[in-house]
């Protein structure tokens, strides 16, 4: 099957055309598909791609043996293989599986100054190691973030057309009804997607065979590759205890409560104790974190407590592939996306969230029943957003907008199964519209 069309090739595009880049670190967790976009795009605008995978090819470890100058590694790569070719100007150095060697970015510096060829370092894990990797690279290196398939991209790959999309967010900025055909349309192509998830291997074989068959397996072995590199890559830590915490995201996500507790992970566990493990997850890209503000106000950045949270899978389709068997097939044969208290709609709409670049944060407030899913903020306000999985009133999300307390919140935002809308400054859209929401904020 062809390259599924990703939002990195465009950065790597404006990467390309920029005279002064440096050294590009694309981070990601695994299977999210870095390894065949870099190549992909290495392929297309370069006349030599240099690929040195350090999981597959350990021997290459040797090229900084000589120290880390441009002249002394390139000299060592073509030492161990001679038919790698560097051409000034029209080369791409791509270092793959960067968690297996993190020595190697010492040399970015010297790729830097030396500017004949350009270098591009990947690899899963990078997040938990990226102390180390910072301190021997600052000033000398871009960073970018990729993650799995967001729903734009698994529209690309079901063959609609950016017009398509253009559409879609024109509806959304004049508050317009969609027709029956377009709800139908979007719903059931979302509905695929959040059983599907977003790993390009997953909606690789979906697309090819049109069908679910083998997403499920495919799914869970992912699960199982996560579990591994938990054991793999977590030294110093307690592996049992972190992956304890992943196993129990699913269960406590079902609860009335979304607030991830220690205490229910396992008996007599504490805060204290796991602190590090749910770090550690999140600075893999297994997981997203939704901090509890302490009131709803601007900034948002500090305006939290960090001991209280919810966590998120970064892909729902891994949340949903670790469903019971009875919730399996009440989503999958019944198009109930209800299951797990709406679990699955919160999960969705956080991880749409994130990958159009915002950090997560909800609020509970104690003494009441007033609690919102989660919070953008615009260059002006605090908006607070609902994810609804029933059609019921939105008693919170009107308090916040109301009331004199929130000075901050002059309307807010509900995505729900119904059509787009607007009344007592709530604007309602449907669920498949949240990974517009960044670029419909920024036109009104």
């Amino acid at each position: 099957m062809a390259y599924l069309r990703r939002k990195v090739d465009y950065f790597l595009e404006e990467w390309k055309a920029d005279e002064s880049r440096k050294p590009l670190i694309l981070k990601g967790a695994r299977q999210v598909g870095k390894t065949e976009s870099i190549r992909h795009f290495g392929e297309r605008s370069y006349e030599h791609l240099i690929e040195i995978n350090f999981v597959e090819e350990p021997k290459y470890k040797m090229i900084i043996e000589d120290g880390f100058k441009a002249e002394d590694i390139i000299k060592n790569i073509s030492r161990i293989d001679p038919s790698k070719e560097f051409a000034e100007g029209n080369t791409l150095i791509f270092f793959d599986e960067l968690q297996e060697f993190p020595e190697i970015v010492t040399s970015l510096k010297f790729f830097s100054i030396d500017g004949r060829f350009d270098v591009i370092c990947s690899g899963s894990m990078l997040g938990i190691q990226y102390k180390r990797i910072e301190s021997n690279s600052v000033g000398y290196k871009t960073d970018y973030q990729m993650y799995s398939m967001d729903f734009e991209e698994f529209l690309w790959a079901k063959g609609y057309k950016d017009s398509f999309i253009d559409e879609l967010l024109e509806y959304m900025t004049e508050q317009k009804a969609l027709s029956e055909l377009m709800m139908s349309v979007c719903s059931g192509a979302f509905l695929d997607y959040c059983i599907l998830g977003g790993m390009p291997a997953v909606v690789r074989d979906y697309i090819l065979k049109n069908t679910f068959e083998g997403s499920l397996v495919t799914q869970r072995q992912l699960i199982e590759d996560y579990k591994e590199d938990i054991r793999k890559y977590a030294e110093g830590m307690d592996q049992t205890r972190i992956l304890n915490v992943f196993n129990q995201i699913p269960v406590q996500l079902a609860r009335e409560n979304k607030k991830f507790q220690i205490s229910k992970v396992a008996k007599g566990a504490r805060f204290k104790d796991y602190r590090g493990c749910i770090e550690w997850l999140h600075d893999s890209g297994i997981i997203n974190l939704c901090y509890c503000l302490h009131f709803p106000e601007l900034p948002l950045r500090g305006n939290y407590d960090e001991m209280k949270y919810k966590l998120y899978f970064a892909d729902s389709g891994l949340l949903v592939s670790m469903l019971d068997d009875e919730s399996q097939d009440d989503l999958r044969a019944n198009k109930n996306m209800g299951v797990y208290k709406g679990a699955l709609y919160e999960n969705v709409v956080g991880e749409a969230l994130v990958k159009s670049g915002y950090e997560l944060y909800y609020y509970k407030r104690e003494d009441s029943t007033l609690e919102e899913d989660f919070f953008v903020r615009t260059m002006s306000g605090l908006i607070p957003v609902e994810v609804k999985s029933t059609n019921g009133r939105s008693k919170s999300l009107r308090t916040l907008i109301e009331s004199e307390k929130y000075p901050d919140i002059s309307c807010g935002i509900k995505f729900t199964s119904g059509n787009i809308g607007y009344s007592d400054k709530i604007y309602s859209f449907p669920y498949f519209c949240a990974f517009l929401l960044k670029r419909y904020l920024k036109q009104r």
